[in-house]
């Protein structure tokens, strides 16, 4: 039980919206599901080295978004990375590299991001949130395991699909609500099957960091992880499925599209790609937001009784990516500030 504002999930727009209200003495309670927070800014280690699973990279126009990445202590900033690639990459990347977006990653992974932005706040993961619903003036918020919280502030930084699914319990109590539900119901989010592969440290490896495969209709990017880590013990490899192929393929058996997808970078750039040593699959069923259906701003309802339900998240400002999450997280904290100061 709590009278804090409640944020669920946490990714760079749940925590970004937290880090505001902390910075304003107005400390929220922020429940992720996951083990950790970031969300698809997730590092995975595999023999203690870290490996970038879900976003590549870094890049962005706002120059307080690039001087926060700037700022993060607990990671070593490996500026303009990726460095050398090849292809003209996926939709949502080109314009990096073809208006010299400022971009960057870090040795010790992309997590070192999400992790500083949740430094000292009450974040408590592993806690899946099921059911939403009105109970007078607050919000109670409820887990898969029985535990509920209540708030008469709510934030949701969630797949537009997850949202959905938590609105459900307030359909019919306003038409904001409703208006919401609809409008969230037009978005969808794109998949990505994704596969990490490792190989002796006797291949030599391609001399690029990132590559867009522009004559497959299987992979949109690899990325040469290892490049980042100042390591020639051995390669790894990042490959990422096109969004079309990941959604035909999601529900099957993770050996059969990942062995698909090992015969493919074999294909693109030599037998020795499909041989790894190991070769681990990971599903991202939400991995990001469809180019060209961005809103402007993120959401603030007001629910009967004087609850508020807010909701961000990349596709609450323009251009998507991690740059509109965080500025989307930030844009509704400040909101509710405003709302809440005399």
């Amino acid at each position: 039980m709590t009278s804090r504002i409640v944020i669920v999930g946490a990714g760079i727009a749940g925590l970004s919206c937290a880090r505001v209200l902390d910075e304003a003495g107005k400390p929220p309670l922020v429940l992720e599901a996951s083990r950790g927070v970031g969300g698809r800014c997730a590092t995975l280690r595999v023999e203690g080295k870290p490996i970038d699973h879900g976003i590549t990279f870094f890049h962005g126009t706002d120059p307080e978004f690039l001087e926060e990445l700037r700022s993060v202590t607990n990671a070593s900033v490996l500026p303009d990375w990726p460095i050398r690639r090849i292809g003209n990459g996926v939709p949502c990347q080109s314009n990096v590299f073809r208006r010299k977006e400022p971009r960057l990653a870090f040795a010790e992974g992309v997590s070192a991001y999400p992790k500083h932005l949740a430094r000292r706040l009450d974040v408590r993961t592993g806690t899946h949130i099921v059911g939403l619903r009105i109970d007078n003036d607050r919000l109670r918020v409820g887990d898969a395991g029985g535990s509920e919280w209540k708030s008469p502030t709510v934030v949701l930084a969630l797949a537009t699909e997850q949202t959905r699914e938590l609105l459900k319990g307030l359909i019919g109590t306003s038409s904001e609500v409703a208006a919401a539900e609809e409008l969230l119901g037009m978005v969808q989010s794109l998949p990505c099957l994704t596969v990490l592969a490792g190989y002796a440290g006797t291949v030599a490896g391609p001399d690029w960091d990132v590559a867009y495969p522009e004559r497959s209709d299987i992979l949109q990017l690899v990325a040469h992880d290892s490049r980042k880590r100042n390591d020639d013990r051995s390669v790894v490899l990042v490959a990422q499925a096109r969004p079309r192929w990941s959604r035909r393929n999601m529900d099957r058996p993770p050996d059969e599209w990942r062995d698909a997808i090992k015969d493919e970078l074999g294909r693109l750039f030599g037998t020795w790609a499909a041989h790894p040593e190991w070769a681990q699959a990971h599903r991202w069923r939400y991995a990001r937001v469809d180019r060209g259906s961005e809103l402007s701003a993120p959401m603030l309802l007001h629910l009967p009784g004087g609850a508020r339900l807010g909701i961000a998240g990349e596709l609450f400002a323009p251009g998507g990516g991690l740059q509109a999450a965080w500025s989307s997280g930030r844009k509704l904290a400040r909101r509710l500030i405003e709302e809440t100061t005399p």
